[in-house]
């Protein structure tokens, strides 16, 4: 049942979400006791789509994890709603917090990232890129309200802010209800008929309050070799994996920086036409993630390395969220799960990460994820620079 906004009872509104998504173009809604897409790993997706069936109601939409080998998390709405772009604002939820941890801390951070800097130098053949992540684990005195948080962060109208629901954890004790929420300003694929489009971004600074030290910060990234470097990584990536499927690919603008209102980002817009036009969104996402942006490359090296150096397990975060319309010829849109927290009763898990490669400083990876976090403690009502690293932090 998809409806528009007029259409919208609040006994609509009331039901479970099963996904949200809120960008610049507007907003969609899954809604409802949902029928499951039978769970199983990235390459088993294709044999299962056709269990939940087809026709004009066949809308999908969820999470797939950051390893290929994990199994994803994807829903049929029994309600979809559309919605012009937010505009409302949100208050900050009530809320006091008990504890905040830094998994690792930002110094147990950067020796992982020299760490991996030594197996780059001797590796062979070549490990040109591995990004690392540290997550700050956060607890409230309550429940944290899931559609505030998501309302805050949809504030933002230079990213596209999600909700997926995620299977309950059991180390959340007796709390349920959990969900990954976030603002992600990279689109991994949008699928409109034969017409496809990416944006990735790799390469990143942190935005100043002063329009100077902002200038000056985005003229820096602009400038440096390392950074696009980075960037031309995960582009030449997504190139060679979609060239196969395509008649025509391009990159129309080149590499540009884009803003957030936290960050400065090299980013790629990547535009083509399928060879087949019903090659749905939902596979073309399996197909390309994790790209180098979130993982690594080679991708299954540094995959391997990422499991021998970070302390928490990713699950869901770095993964793919989105929807696809299988009954309207598999169009939809799936975005990269970074800057996103997994929220469940009073707790609250941040992820951020960083791209490691030859040149990479330590102490500025740490800083670089320290910002990256910054948007979402401030939407649950956290200073923004929590997750940085202290001033007096030995590296």
């Amino acid at each position: 049942m998809i409806q528009n906004s007029d259409d919208m009872s609040c006994a609509q509104d009331c039901e479970p979400t099963i996904f949200s998504f809120s960008g610049p173009s507007g907003q969609i809604h899954g809604r409802g006791a949902g029928q499951p897409v039978p769970r199983g790993s990235a390459d088993t997706l294709e044999s299962r789509l056709p269990v939940i069936g087809a026709g004009d109601r066949c809308l999908i939409g969820g999470a797939l994890p950051f390893s290929r080998q994990d199994h994803d998390y994807l829903w049929q709405a029994r309600q979809v709603s559309r919605h012009a772009p937010a505009r409302e604002v949100a208050a900050p939820p009530d809320l006091a917090y008990r504890d905040i941890r830094a998994e690792p801390s930002p110094t147990l951070y950067a020796a992982s990232v020299a760490h991996a800097l030594r197996i780059m130098d001797r590796s062979e053949p070549a490990l040109s890129k591995v990004v690392l992540a540290r997550t700050l684990a956060v607890e409230a005195d309550g429940p944290i309200p899931q559609d505030g948080t998501f309302r805050r962060i949809a504030e933002d109208q230079s990213v596209t802010a999600f909700r997926v629901m995620l299977p309950d954890d059991p180390r959340h004790g007796g709390w349920t209800g959990r969900a990954l929420i976030g603002a992600t300003p990279e689109l991994l694929i949008d699928k409109a008929g034969a017409r496809i489009s990416s944006h990735p971004l790799a390469g990143s600074a942190r935005r100043q309050a002063d329009p100077e030290l902002d200038r000056l910060a985005r003229e820096r990234l602009q400038a440096s070799e390392k950074d696009r470097r980075e960037h031309a990584i995960v582009v030449e990536y997504i190139l060679d994996t979609l060239a196969p499927y395509c008649t025509r690919l391009t990159c129309p603008e080149g590499t540009v920086i884009t803003g957030t209102r936290s960050m400065w980002h090299l980013g790629t817009r990547i535009e083509g036409s399928l060879r087949d036009p019903a090659h749905p969104a939902v596979l073309l996402a399996a197909m390309l993630h994790p790209t180098p942006a979130v993982c690594g490359m080679p991708c299954a090296r540094a995959a391997g390395l990422i499991q021998q150096l970070e302390p928490v397990e990713r699950a869901f975060y770095a993964g793919a969220v989105g929807w696809c319309d299988l009954g309207a010829g598999g169009d939809g849109s799936w975005y990269v799960a970074i800057r996103c927290a997994d929220i469940c009763g009073p707790y609250a898990r941040l992820y951020a990460g960083a791209g490691i490669v030859p040149g990479s400083e330590p102490a500025a990876e740490a800083a670089e994820t320290g910002a990256k976090f910054g948007a979402m403690l401030q939407v649950l009502g956290l200073p923004g620079d929590t997750g940085m690293p202290p001033a007096t932090s030995e590296f």
